[in-house]
């Protein structure tokens, strides 16, 4: 994991991300990349006939958004938190010249990176958007790290993994496999009954086993919680600094509209998460 990703735009998670993204290059002698992300452009449809207008952005506009994108990310990597890491784990750093993107642009640029990070989706429009993260999710074709409200004091060391039998977790564990190789402790969660036909989380640690990762299975009842709480409820309870988690093997509407584990993890994890399509 050589090349990040981070959106930056100011809002209260914004040092969460950056630091997150700084101790996933740490690790690998990578290199954090920031962006300046805008608001989608205004869009109005009006009827008889269909008619789309779109406001565009004022240059200015757009000016302003990437000098206070380009300052939010210089002022945390000149910062003493940036300057704390251990020399051979200070993360390389750079701004990616350009206008502003939006969450498709965000989508597209993901592509060619390793891992984008986003932050925990908040309501309203004051943190960062569910839109951004789904972009990201849906259309780059790569994994991204969801950071929590408050900045990690570690990441990496202590990984859970939510195991569901399904076709999206199994490729979310072949993404993350750089980081379950340096993990100190990797557990294998299930949560019985939410599953999919497949193999089991026992069957998934002999795999990660062969690999010479230090691994452990583990499946608990829900009993009572909805299958996201469970899932939070257990990563906490072991000490996890990162849950791995495949996204949506529900449809993304039946989970809006009736819930579900992916749906609940996003609103509201309190530690990193790996997640991928």
């Amino acid at each position: 994991m050589k090349s990040i990703l981070v959106p930056v735009e100011k809002h209260d998670l914004i040092t969460s991300m950056l630091e997150c993204a700084a101790r996933i290059a740490g690790m690998f002698s990578g290199t954090v990349e920031g962006v300046a992300l805008r608001l989608p452009q205004i869009s109005v449809v009006g009827p008889d006939p269909v008619v789309t207008v779109t406001f565009p952005r004022a240059e200015q506009e757009d000016l302003e958004i990437l000098a206070t994108a380009r300052h939010i990310f210089d002022a945390y990597f000149a910062s003493e938190a940036a300057r704390s890491f251990p020399e051979d784990q200070r993360p390389r750093h750079r701004w990616r010249a350009g206008d502003p993107v939006d969450d498709a642009a965000l989508a597209s640029l993901a592509r060619v990176y390793d891992l984008t990070v986003v932050g925990r989706p908040q309501s309203g429009t004051a943190g960062p958007r569910m839109t951004t993260l789904e972009a990201v999710l849906f259309e780059s074709g790569r994994p991204l790290l969801i950071a929590p409200p408050e900045a990690p004091r570690s990441l990496g060391e202590r990984i859970v993994i939510s195991w569901n039998c399904s076709s999206e977790s199994a490729r979310t564990v072949a993404y993350a496999m750089p980081l379950l190789v340096r993990a100190r402790e990797v557990t294998v969660l299930t949560v019985e009954g939410a599953v999919a036909p497949g193999p089991s989380g026992k069957e998934l640690a002999d795999c990660l086993a062969a690999h010479g990762i230090e691994v452990r299975e583990l499946t608990v009842l829900a009993g009572g919680r909805k299958p996201g709480e469970a899932i939070l409820d257990e990563a906490r309870r072991l000490g996890g600094d990162l849950l791995i988690k495949g996204a949506y093997t529900q449809s993304r509407l039946r989970q809006m509209i009736f819930g579900g584990a992916t749906n609940h993890i996003l609103w509201h994890t309190e530690m990193p998460v790996f997640m991928a399509h």
